[in-house]
C-alpha cells in the first residue's frame, strides 16, 4: 500500500515563493521519513510553462532552482500548439495516480488557479455555444468583448485577466448562448462537494503592498536574463501559436516588436500586467478560501516569511493530519 497520504496543492500570487517552496517540501519528504517515502515530486499546474522555449518569461525554474527534485507538467508541447485544462488534468490526473502510487509523494504548485480549481473539483461543464454565437464573439475585438463582458458579467470580468483572449471569449459566449452568466453557472463547484482525496490546499497570502515590489524585481531579473532576445526568437520564428502569445511578458514584447511601443513602454506593461494579473489571482484565492474554509486547507501570511518556516508550518499541520 502507499505511504502517501496526503500531499499539498500550493496556490499564491506570481513571485510570491511558490516554486522555491514546492522544491523544500519535495525535498523534506525524504528528510523526515515520512512513512519511508521518497523525496517528493513537483507537479505543475501553469498554462504557460507547459510551452517548450518559453523559459524566462514564464518564471520556469531553472536547473539550479529545481536542485534536483523533478518536475512534471512543464516543456510538453511547443508554443504554437493547443492546450486546454481538459487536456492537463488528463495528464495530471494519470501522473500523480502513478506518483501515489509508487509511493512517491507528489507536490502540486499551481501558477493558473484554473488548473487548481478543476484538479480539485473536476471540470466544469456548460452549454456549447453555437456556431452563429461564436462567430459574433469572434467578430468583436478584444476591448469590445471586454466592455461586454463588464456589462453582462462583472464577476467573470474581474476574474479573468484582460489579455486572456480564450477565457474572455468562452464567457462571453456562455451568456450569449444560455443569458447566464458563466459565473452563476460555475456555482455547480460550490454546490457538490467534489474534493480530491489526499490533496491539501496551501495557499499563500500576500498583500499588494507586499507583493508588488516583488513582481516589479522580478520583471527586472527577467529583462537581465534575457527575456527580449527570447521572445523575439520566438515570435521571429513564428513559433508563438493564439494562446501563448498572450502570456504576460511575451504580449507586451511583441507589442514592441512590432513598433507599437518603446522597449521601456513594453517593459512597464508587462510590470503593470503582473501586478493586475497578482490581483486576479488573489480574488481566487478569496474563493479558494472561502469554499474551504473548514476543510483542513492551511493558510499563510507568506510576507516576512521564509522558506524553511513556511515548509516548517506545512509539515506541522500535515502530520496533524
Amino acid at each position: 500500500m502507499s505511504g502517501v497520504q496526503k500531499y499539498p496543492v500550493i496556490v499564491g500570487p506570481t513571485a510570491g515563493g511558490k516554486t522555491a517552496l514546492a522544491v523544500a517540501l519535495c525535498q523534506e519528504y525524504a528528510r523526515r521519513g515520512l512513512g519511508g517515502l521518497p523525496v517528493g515530486q513537483a507537479v505543475t499546474a501553469d498554462a504557460y510553462q507547459i510551452y517548450r522555449g518559453m523559459d524566462i518569461g514564464t518564471a520556469k525554474p531553472t536547473t539550479e532552482e529545481m536542485n534536483g527534485t523533478v518536475h512534471h507538467l512543464i516543456d510538453i508541447v511547443d508554443p504554437g500548439d493547443r492546450f486546454t485544462v481538459a487536456d492537463w488534468l488528463v495528464m495530471a490526473d494519470d501522473l500523480i495516480g502513478r506518483l501515489v502510487g509508487d509511493g512517491i509523494p507528489p507536490v502540486v504548485v499551481g501558477g493558473t488557479n484554473l488548473y487548481i480549481q478543476t484538479f480539485l473539483d473536476g471540470m466544469f461543464t456548460a452549454p456549447e455555444p453555437s456556431d452563429s454565437v461564436m462567430a459574433e464573439v469572434e467578430g468583436m475585438e478584444q476591448a469590445e468583448r471586454r466592455a461586454k463582458l463588464l456589462e453582462v458579467d462583472p464577476v467573470a470580468h474581474e476574474r479573468i485577466d484582460s489579455n486572456d483572449l480564450r477565457r474572455t471569449r468562452r464567457a462571453l459566449a456562455v451568456y450569449l448562448q444560455t443569458g447566464t452568466p458563466i459565473t452563476e453557472l460555475q456555482r455547480q463547484w460550490d454546490a457538490v462537494d467534489h474534493g480530491r482525496p489526499g490533496a491539501v490546499l496551501v495557499g499563500l497570502h500576500w498583500a499588494a503592498e507586499d507583493i508588488n515590489p516583488r513582481i516589479n524585481q522580478r520583471v527586472k531579473i527577467m529583462i537581465e536574463m534575457g527575456l527580449v532576445d527570447e521572445a523575439r526568437a520566438l515570435w521571429e520564428a513564428g513559433k508563438l501559436g493564439e494562446q501563448s502569445s498572450q502570456a504576460i511578458g511575451y504580449k507586451q514584447l511583441i507589442e514592441h516588436f512590432e513598433n507599437r511601443c518603446s522597449l521601456d513602454e513594453a517593459i512597464e506593461r508587462i510590470k503593470i500586467d503582473t501586478r493586475r494579473f497578482a490581483k486576479n489571482q488573489r480574488t481566487w484565492l478569496k474563493r479558494f478560501r472561502g469554499r474551504r474554509s473548514g476543510d483542513g486547507s492551511i493558510w499563510i501570511d507568506a510576507a516576512g516569511v521564509g522558506t524553511e518556516e513556511l515548509c516548517e508550518r506545512i509539515f506541522e499541520r500535515l502530520d496533524d493530519m
